[in-house]
């Protein structure tokens, strides 16, 4: 390892070592943590000071640009969603239609349906409304229903395209879009099952429901049974159905038809409006417009724009962690860490379906973005695999589900996940998203391992 190598290496062991210890040990805040993780990072690591700074707010606000207007647009929807009776409407109705105490399931089901066209961080901004109302209504710790709909989120987003992660992968290996969609949707399978039984365990260890008000969490003694929620619900007048769904299922829906335009390569007159109107950021903006308008139609101006504010005032927390996160992930990459280690990676004599998938692994551990990690390791890989006889559609997998491992405080779904859910210790937090992450991670790994056993 030459000196440059050493530094970069020892860069980011130091920077990542002093995040831990001020978050787990100190007063002082996880915003600010990372933020001072960042900049030790980066001087250490060699970087240039100036070029430290240019990094940290280049990555702070390359992240808050991307998913920062889709949260604040998210959360004032789930507000009305919330107030209108509108996410008591679609919990009761699911649960009506899946029986009793099977929540966690029919919500990773619509994780591993709704992430194939959506953004994971969007997607699950939009559906934590139902989470909160189905475990505040039904008793289940959040912790179970969100989870488990978080794990069927980021089990397609890393292997199904036309997400761009798994669609980039697939590009650079040479591999049919179709195929790698085909073995995204199997190897997703056993991913959400142990994510669902993960998460049931985890609703034991820590149980946690929305209070009234739905802006903040309580932890009681006794939960509603689903007798109870289902009788309370039955004499209660609530939204239609149509109404209380359309704020949720028009945003997917334009987002879908921008996600399809986009992999088809479709440009110019209709199409560059399907791909405005679908992009994350309108498309909520649209969902937030049908939830006033349809839900609050008959509620004082006034009244409903107080209650859209009392849902913003749980954002800024959010973005400012989740930018803080973004900003240390930048500066990871800038550095150079990400790289040198991948490359490091790929001299060893490991099995060939193994390479993309450790290089995905490491670059994700230490720079946070499943994306980055995923288009690296088939950068460094593919051309290594194309001279061995390995099946490119297995390897592209492998490129892209070694991304999942060990989702932590460098990766901005981490941080939305958590504080959706109101997780703020940092222990509980690891439980809540770190844990599950890399179990599925260690099962796709199997599941790699036997298929290319199979069909390598």
């Amino acid at each position: 390892m030459d000196v440059s190598g050493t530094q970069m290496i020892f860069g980011l062991v130091l920077g990542v070592s002093i995040l831990i210890f001020l978050v787990l040990k100190t007063r002082v805040h996880a915003f600010l943590a990372l933020i001072i993780a960042a900049s030790i990072t980066g001087l250490v690591g060699g970087m240039p000071a100036p070029n430290v700074v240019t990094a940290i707010t280049s990555g702070f606000g390359s992240t808050i640009g991307s998913i920062g207007i889709v949260i604040g647009f998210g959360v004032m929807m789930g507000r009305i969603l919330e107030v209108s009776g509108a996410a008591e409407k679609m919990a009761y109705t699911l649960l009506k239609w899946i029986g009793k105490r099977k929540e966690e399931w029919a919500m990773a089901i619509t994780g591993y349906i709704v992430s194939i066209p959506i953004f994971v961080d969007s997607a699950f901004v939009i559906l934590s409304s139902i989470v909160k109302a189905l475990s505040k209504k039904t008793g289940k710790s959040v912790l179970t229903i969100g989870v488990a709909l978080g794990v069927g989120l980021v089990a397609t987003h890393h292997a199904v395209p036309p997400t761009p992660g798994p669609l980039g992968v697939a590009g650079i290996f040479g591999v049919d879009v179709g195929v790698m969609i085909a073995w995204g949707l199997v190897f997703a399978i056993p991913i959400i099952i142990v994510g669902v039984l993960y998460a049931k365990w985890l609703g034991k260890k820590i149980y946690q429901i929305p209070d009234e008000t739905g802006l903040s969490y309580t932890r009681p003694i006794k939960p509603m049974t689903f007798e109870e929620f289902i009788g309370s619900k039955e004499q209660k007048e609530l939204p239609s159905l149509t109404r209380s769904i359309l704020p949720i299922f028009v945003p997917i829906l334009l987002i879908f038809a921008n996600t399809t335009v986009t992999a088809l390569k479709l440009e110019g007159g209709i199409y560059n409006y399907i791909k405005f109107i679908g992009s994350p950021v309108i498309a909520v903006g649209i969902g937030l417009v049908f939830a006033i308008y349809g839900l609050h139609y008959h509620v004082k101006r006034s009244e409903t724009i107080d209650q859209m504010e009392e849902g913003i005032k749980t954002v800024g927390i959010i973005l400012l962690v989740t930018g803080a996160g973004g900003a240390l992930g930048n500066v990871l990459r800038e550095s150079g860490s990400g790289d040198y280690i991948a490359q490091q990676i790929a001299q060893f004599h490991l099995p060939a379906i193994l390479i993309p998938f450790t290089i995905a692994t490491i670059v994700r551990i230490i720079q946070g973005s499943g994306t980055v990690a995923m288009i690296t390791a088939a950068s460094i890989s593919a051309p290594i695999l194309q001279q061995l006889d390995v099946n490119m559609a297995l390897a592209a997998q492998a490129a892209a589900l070694g991304a999942m491992v060990f989702s932590y405080f460098n990766d901005s779904l981490f941080w939305v996940i958590n504080r959706m859910l109101g997780i703020k210790d940092v222990k509980e937090q690891i439980l809540t998203w770190s844990i599950p992450t890399t179990l599925t991670w260690g099962v796709s790994l199997v599941t790699l391992l036997l298929a290319n056993a199979f069909f390598g």
